[in-house]
């Protein structure tokens, strides 16, 4: 079987799983929904949407990504990206996002594979994204679960941000690369995934460069290591919410461990869910 095909089959047994259809969208209508759900799940001001109508339009209509995941005729979930450089080779996927009511049916999953499979199919091999470190289900899901490897960190990437999910905080972001045929990913898409294990990696020697105190709070440690663990919050929403103080010293403390790894060469290769980094200085 080639990579297309094997990649559209993991598409539909993702998408049978958690109960969708994953279409490609390319009109007017469509477009109205995908901006309609993502003003549901991040609440923007209205006067500045996360997308518009007339945006996706433009990308679909040059070559971009824009799906979505029905349940019957409701979208619940949708995915819009556009081309990368090389143009062509590799897409940006730049918004991903999935609704309340059908968040842990893995729709999500769903959608990134169907992205994977368009992207092969039209010659691509590789998908980049940012998403927020702090954020460890999101971590899990796109190190553990895609089999990507986080490559760079960008401090405060899209700058100030009004939407209830982002605003009040720095919009730091770690960049996601995602390469279509490696072997991992290959795996990880056919639903055999690998989770870190970090008490293992401690035994082997891994250094801690970011822990946790008693208390939750952020406890630098060394870098100093060809392995090195980072701790983030279990919940950094609830975080945010309780103890905002706490939650602006884990973006500073994550920031400050991971900048310097990353920039010197290091790769996140993998993430254990009780809320650890994983980070190899001898990746590759």
């Amino acid at each position: 079987m080639t990579d297309i095909h094997a990649a559209e089959a993991a598409v539909a047994r993702a998408a049978k799983a958690a109960g969708v259809e994953i279409r490609e969208l390319a009109d007017v209508a469509g477009f109205a929904e995908v901006r309609r759900l993502y003003d549901g799940i991040w609440g923007p001001d209205p006067r500045n949407p996360l997308v518009t109508t007339k945006l996706l339009r433009a990308l679909s209509k040059s070559g971009g990504y824009v799906a979505g995941a029905y349940d019957g005729d409701e979208l619940v979930g949708a995915c819009v990206g556009f081309s990368g450089a090389p143009a062509g080779a590799e897409l940006h996927s730049h918004i991903a996002g999935v609704c309340a009511a059908a968040l842990g049916r893995r729709v999500g999953y769903a959608l990134k594979l169907h992205q994977r499979a368009w992207v092969l199919a039209r010659g691509g091999s590789a998908v980049e994204w940012t998403f927020d470190p702090l954020v460890a289900r999101n971590a899990y899901f796109n190190v553990v679960k895609l089999a990507a490897t986080a490559v760079e960190y960008l401090p405060d990437f899209y700058g100030e941000m009004d939407d209830e999910i982002n605003a009040g905080d720095a919009t730091d972001r770690l960049l996601i690369r995602w390469e279509l045929r490696d072997p991992r990913v290959a795996t990880a898409c056919e639903g055999r995934h690998r989770a870190g294990d970090a008490r293992a990696e401690r035994a082997g020697g891994a250094v801690v460069g970011l822990g946790r105190t008693a208390d939750g709070a952020p406890a630098p440690g060394t870098l100093d290591g060809d392995t090195v663990l980072v701790a983030v919050p279990p919940d950094i929403a609830a975080l945010r919410s309780a103890a905002p103080d706490l939650a602006r010293r884990w973006r500073t403390a994550l920031r400050e461990a991971l900048v310097p790894l990353l920039a010197g060469g290091a790769r996140v290769t993998g993430f254990d869910r009780a809320g650890w980094y994983i980070v190899g200085r001898n990746a590759g």
